[in-house]
């Protein structure tokens, strides 16, 4: 496991549910390769979903754009090895 070796970029989430999206992320790259960052999305959004109650958003890679709102308390960007992760749940309009 990598815990630890994450830098966090930006964030508005409860402590906790930083250390579970990091915890997520390298768990999830123990279970498939780097490049099969669609595989590592998913696990991350599934175990989420699962926690924390569907609605969830996960995109990894390395070089992405995006735009987006979320719901308060629920948004995290950090690096780990060498892919960008973002995590949020989607803000009702």
């Amino acid at each position: 496991m990598l815990e630890g070796k994450a830098l966090i970029e930006d964030t508005d989430m409860p402590v906790k549910m930083q250390a579970q999206a990091m915890a997520s992320a390298s768990q999830a790259l123990d279970l498939y390769d780097v490049v099969d960052c669609k595989s590592v999305a998913a696990h991350i959004k599934k175990e989420f979903d699962k926690k924390y109650g569907g609605g969830w958003q996960c995109v990894v890679g390395s070089n992405f754009g995006c735009f987006f709102t979320h719901s308060k308390g629920t948004f995290i960007y950090f690096t780990l090895e060498t892919l960008n992760f973002l995590i949020f749940k989607g803000a009702s309009s």
